[in-house]
């Protein structure tokens, strides 16, 4: 059987995680049609993790491209469709000179300038989106607040990547995806919130040793192939 992973790099630039319908999360989402959304929109951000560009939309026109830095592959970048909820110049030291906020559900992420200039084309981050700070500047003016950031890609990394091991204390799109899935097996009674805290790992503890797994609270190749995220 051909997995997620081996058909990824045919359409990963076109897949967007989207948030969960019912309480779930599915590990790959609908596929993402720039021009159908654009129209609801005087700006849109569309982020490649593959080539690691920003494409800005005004006005329904494509405007600008530019080169960004994501998070390294143990701080990944979050997957999904996301809001600029706040703006700020000169935020503060190592933000370069413009922030916009995204309303991330756990943790403070955002597309940001740096004083790292040379880390533009690499995975280099804790996760925000950085740009050259000329290019975010720039940006800045014509985003507003409530523009839609959308971070394509797979919740579980780049093609090339084994999945994040995770453990309590780690935050992203990937942990929010082992929630869902532990609570679709009766597991978790919480909300997915994307945070592995307390009840997360007692919830997979008891997962791991229902399945005859190693039961070590932490999610390894054998979970992830346990809950059906790897076939």
């Amino acid at each position: 059987m051909v997995s997620f992973r081996q058909l990824f790099p045919i359409f990963a630039f076109m897949i967007c995680v989207h948030a969960w319908a019912s309480g779930t999360v599915s590990a790959m989402s609908r596929q993402d049609d720039p021009a159908g959304r654009r129209d609801r929109n005087d700006a849109a951000i569309y982020i490649n993790p593959l080539t690691n560009r920003m494409t800005v939309y005004l006005n329904g026109k494509e405007w600008k491209t530019y080169p960004i830095a994501l998070g390294k592959p143990k701080t990944p970048t979050p997957v999904g469709d996301f809001v600029i909820i706040n703006k700020y110049k000169n935020w503060g030291s190592g933000f370069g000179t413009r922030w916009m906020g995204l309303n991330v559900p756990w943790g403070i992420y955002g597309i940001h300038g740096t004083n790292k200039p040379h880390s533009i084309g690499t995975d280099a981050s804790h996760g925000c989106i950085r740009m050259l700070n000329r290019h975010v500047e720039e940006l800045y003016e014509h985003v507003p607040i409530g523009t839609r950031v959308y971070i394509l890609g797979h919740v579980l990394g780049e093609p090339n990547q084994e999945p994040r091991r995770l453990a309590k204390g780690d935050t992203g799109s990937d942990v929010m995806l082992i929630q869902s899935r532990l609570r679709s097996a009766g597991y978790f009674d919480g909300e997915p919130n994307g945070k592995f805290g307390p009840q997360t790992e007692i919830a997979l503890r008891k997962y791991e040793r229902d399945h005859g797994l190693p039961e070590d609270g932490v999610v390894g190749y054998q979970d992830y192939e346990s809950l059906g995220l790897l076939d």
